[in-house]
Formats: C-alpha cells, structure tokens, sequence
C-alpha cells in the first residue's frame, strides 16, 4: 500500500512551506498565518496552532524568510552604526535598541566604525546592499542624508530624512552646576568631550552657558578635553592628573561617567579624598556608576530607553505610521550619590583665589 504524503519521510534537506502544510493537512495559506502569527491566525483554535508549531519544531522547517518578505518588499531589517563596540554607553543604547527590535520580530546588523569617515561610508553602503529598510546610529556625527529613513542616537545636525534623539544638554549642564554651586563650590574643574564624541560640542556649550548664568567662572587651566579613543578610566585618571597638577580645584565635572571614575583614582593617588576634598560628577548614569567606591553622582541620561525610542521610531517611520520628526528630546535626571558633598574650600577662600582665563564659548 502507498504511503500517503503525510506518512512519507522528509529529506534532511530543509523543508518547504507546502510539505509542512501537506503534513499537517492545512493550506499554506493558514500555516503561513500561524506561523507569522498574523492577525488571521487570531481566529484559528489554539489547538491547531499548536499542532503546527510543534511539527514545525519537529520537522526543523526554517522559513525562507529574505525571499518571502522581499516579495513584499520588506527584509525587517535594521542597520546598526556605532561609534565602537564594547563601550558602556553605546551598549546600553544597542540594548534597547535590540529589545525592542526582538519583540517586533525584525533583525538588525551591527557595524562599528571607529571614527573613520571611510569605514562609516562603507558600512553605510554594506547595509543598504543587505536590504536594510532603516538605519540607526550611535554617538556617530553624520555628514549626509542617508537613503533610507535614519535615526541618530545622540545626533545634533539638522539633515533631511533624519530623527535626532538628543538630551537635553542644557537641562543637564544646569543640573550638575547648580548641584555643585549649592554645595559652595566655585573652583570646577572639567573634563570636555572628545572632539569625535556627538555630544562634545553641545554639552561644553551648555556648561559654559550655566556657568555663567551661575556666576562660576570656567577657567582654562581646569578644563581640559578627553584625546584618545580609549574606553576605559585611563584617560580620564591621566588628564585628571594633570589638571591636579595646574591649579587647586574642590569639584570635577566629567564627560562620562568613565572618564569620572579614572578621576577618582587620580584624586586619591596624590592623597586628597572624594567627597571630602574634592567632588566628582560624572555623565551617563552607566551600571558601574552605582557601584564604585565612593558611588558616583552623576547625571542620568536612559540611554537603553534611547535605544528603545530610536527602533520605535525608526519602524513607524519605515512602515509610514509617524512622519520625520527633526527631533526627540530626553529629558536629563540628577543621581546624588557619595561621591559630591560640601566644598571644603569655602566661597569666600573661593573668590580670593578667583582670577584665571575664563574659557571662550565656542562657535555654533
């Protein structure tokens, strides 16, 4: 007797959707909605879904998802461009980002360019041959629209087709000063953003702005700008050395929180103490922050909730259900933790050492 179609074993080449449908005796039609989970499949009784999942788990059916999407002209797609890999900012961006892309069903491609102009152009151009319906970028300063609907995490120049998800660096500069200022300090020192970094230009603007308004005078002898690439405390311990080394100062104010513990370590090398000789505030509210010793004040920016917003976004832009928003706003928060306290230099001892170069306000 012949076996039916059903009973006939299948190759260990993969199988197609008509096998699976033949086998569990449905029309492709409806174990395509099953397995897409469509909103047809909302009227199918859960026991022959469940019948159909578990023969395609048994039978290893693996769809042919670019095929069947591109016919639809869609890849569910999204291309990821970050600054670099492992650093702790743009991780916990990529991990939002990666949240909510996992639970709308879409994949994304990471590429990480390293402040190289030609490797940024030629991921941009690997992405798009790979289908990509939509591009998302990280700490990274674009030159140019891009061809496909783009939103820049941290992005800060107005170009067509692109969604600027940026903190409010203003909110932010005026948090961290005036938690400062209250505490009696006057002399700040600062720790400014790469060159490289999006953020660098706009949050310096936005500190020296509430200085001012403050009346804390920026001096150019404490404030000096991250140089190097380099992800970890390093860098931020070797320039906070040096700043220790021009002139006498009761609180820091770092770029990043990573820049900030390298500052503590620097402190206390030469014997001086955090909170209680000098203050540190450091950026980001990154996991680590909570658990240095001292605990790191600092100013909180959600960043796996940016990366969540940004893929958001980016899909109701693609699938054309919100229009181009110029920009998001995120709104800053203020951590205290131990490592800010009351300046041990007091105001008045303040203005007797008052006097250095205020630093100039740069350009927009």
């Amino acid at each position: 007797m012949a076996k039916s179609k059903r009973d006939q074993p299948f190759p260990k080449r993969k199988i197609t959707l008509q096998q699976l449908a033949e086998h569990v005796r449905l029309t492709k039609g409806t174990v395509s909605a099953i397995l897409n989970d469509s909103r047809v499949a909302k009227t199918i009784p859960q026991h022959t879904k469940d019948r159909v999942l578990a023969a395609a788990r048994e039978l290893n059916y693996r769809p042919d998802f670019f095929a069947r999407n591109l016919r639809a002209k869609q890849t569910f797609a999204i291309g990821v461009i970050t600054l670099e890999f492992g650093d702790p900012y743009g991780g916990q961006v990529i991990s939002g980002i990666e949240a909510y892309l996992s639970r709308h069903k879409h994949f994304f491609i990471t590429a990480a360019h390293r402040h190289d102009l030609r490797n940024l152009e030629q991921y941009v151009a690997f992405l798009l041959t790979r289908g990509v319906e939509g591009i998302i970028t990280v700490d990274t300063i674009l030159n140019r629209r891009l061809p496909v609907p783009t939103v820049a995490v941290a992005g800060h120049r107005p170009l067509e087709g692109v969604t600027n998800i940026t903190l409010d660096h203003a909110r932010a500069a005026q948090l961290a000063l005036r938690h400062l200022f209250d505490l009696g300090h006057r002399r700040i020192a600062v720790l400014r953003g790469q060159s490289f970094s999006s953020d660098a230009n706009d949050r310096w603007r936005s500190i020296c702005d509430a200085a001012q308004e403050l009346g804390i005078p920026i001096r150019s002898e404490l404030a000096v700008e991250l140089d190097t690439d380099d992800t970890s405390p390093q860098m931020g311990c070797r320039l906070t050395r040096h700043l220790l080394s021009r002139g006498r100062f009761t609180a820091l104010l770092a770029y990043n929180d990573t820049s900030a513990i390298g500052a503590v370590r620097a402190i206390r090398e030469v014997g001086l103490r955090v909170p209680e000789d000098i203050s540190v505030v450091g950026f980001d509210d990154i996991l680590e922050a909570a658990y240095q010793f001292p605990s790191l004040t600092t100013i909180r920016q959600p960043l796996r909730k940016m990366g969540e917003i940004a893929a958001e976004t980016l899909i109701q832009r693609i699938e054309r259900r919100k229009g181009c928003p110029r920009q998001i706003f995120i709104e800053p928060e203020l951590v205290v933790r131990e490592s800010t306290a009351k300046a041990a230099l007091s105001v008045e001892d303040a203005k007797r050492h008052e006097g250095g170069t205020r630093v100039e306000v740069p350009s927009a």
